[in-house]
């Protein structure tokens, strides 16, 4: 399991990569390994505004449905229509082209108060 140090995490499995006030979100490597093979992916209209810790999506795989949620507040700019049609590569690439996405944040204390990879990976650690 990866935790890439420059990415942000929230306790309920998204990872955020911040640039200038766009946040790229999407679900973890851990998040992607418990949930088994992703066959369908939820995401928001372009435009829709989500609220921290609001529930913006969902993806379905072999073994559950879960829900997805939004560890910021903003207006959701841009989704990843990749995630859609081919689901897998959440699973494949949960960093890279498996993001889900793009949000213009509207309140960076919701960004700082996030985890850091080592706390996120603590964090699971305990979950055990």
């Amino acid at each position: 399991m990866e935790f890439p140090a420059e990415l942000k995490y929230s306790k309920s499995h998204e990872w955020i990569r911040l640039d200038s006030n766009l946040a790229t979100i999407g679900i973890t490597d851990y998040a992607q390994g418990e949930l088994g093979d992703i066959v369908y992916c939820d995401l928001p209209e372009v435009g829709r505004t989500i609220h921290h810790e609001e529930v913006f999506g969902s993806v379905e795989s072999v073994k559950a449905v879960s829900d997805l949620y939004s560890p910021l507040t903003g207006e959701v700019t841009e989704i990843n229509e990749e995630a859609i049609d081919s689901p897998e590569i959440i699973n494949e690439e949960p960093y890279g082209s498996g993001w889900m996405i793009i949000v213009k944040v509207e309140d960076m204390n919701e960004y700082e108060s996030l985890l850091s990879a080592e706390q996120y990976e603590e964090f699971i650690a305990n979950q055990a």
